[in-house]
């Protein structure tokens, strides 16, 4: 299969039902920022891997690693249904599952982290600057989600699972920081 078609060569793109739409479409903006997402997850999970300084044991970082590999998987299906404007059945379990399991590790983490009385400055060890980075492409991807369900149908499952997943990744960031032994940088302000 070649990898160009000339397809697109007027931008204008396929959906999955076979119809053809611009490539500005707001389906198209929200699948579009979903697969920068995962690309960002993609370096999060190598920063992990190749030992980017934090002090997290082999246990923890394989865990993480694995769970996020889960999270690219997850974030095809969110895809898939946001562009295809159908509601599919089969994918809720799987996104249902993976926002519980978020909301499980994030309290696991955040029990372990100070209470949080100041803004948090991105940056860090590699790999928590990196869920910054993850953090920020998730909220613009929900942003266009909820512009996108003014005029689509988006199935209600999919915004908590992208809300719960940008609080994953502001918490494993705190938390990857802090083993890493970078600690935290704070903005002047308090946020009470």
């Amino acid at each position: 299969m070649k990898i160009y078609t000339k397809g697109g060569d007027r931008g204008l793109t396929s959906l999955s039902d076979g119809s053809r739409t611009r490539k500005d479409d707001s389906r198209i903006e929200v699948c579009g920022t979903l697969d920068e997402l995962n690309a960002h997850i993609g370096l999060l999970i190598s920063l992990l891997l190749h030992n980017d300084g934090t002090q997290l044991s082999d246990d923890v970082k394989n865990g993480h690693t694995l769970f996020l590999e889960q999270l690219q998987e997850t974030l095809f299906s969110v895809g898939a249904l946001v562009v295809s404007g159908k509601d599919s059945p089969l994918q809720h379990p799987v996104i249902v599952r993976n926002t519980m399991e978020l909301e499980i590790l994030i309290d696991r983490m955040d029990a372990e982290l100070a209470p949080l009385h100041h803004f948090i400055l991105p940056g860090g060890v590699q790999a928590a600057a990196q869920c910054h980075v993850c953090r920020t492409v998730c909220r613009r991807a929900e942003r266009r989600m909820v512009a996108l369900s003014a005029h689509h149908d988006v199935p209600e499952i999919v915004l908590p699972f992208m809300n719960r997943l940008s609080d994953y990744f502001f918490v494993l960031s705190r938390y990857l920081n802090i083993h890493g032994g970078d600690g935290e940088k704070t903005w002047g302000n308090t946020c009470r």
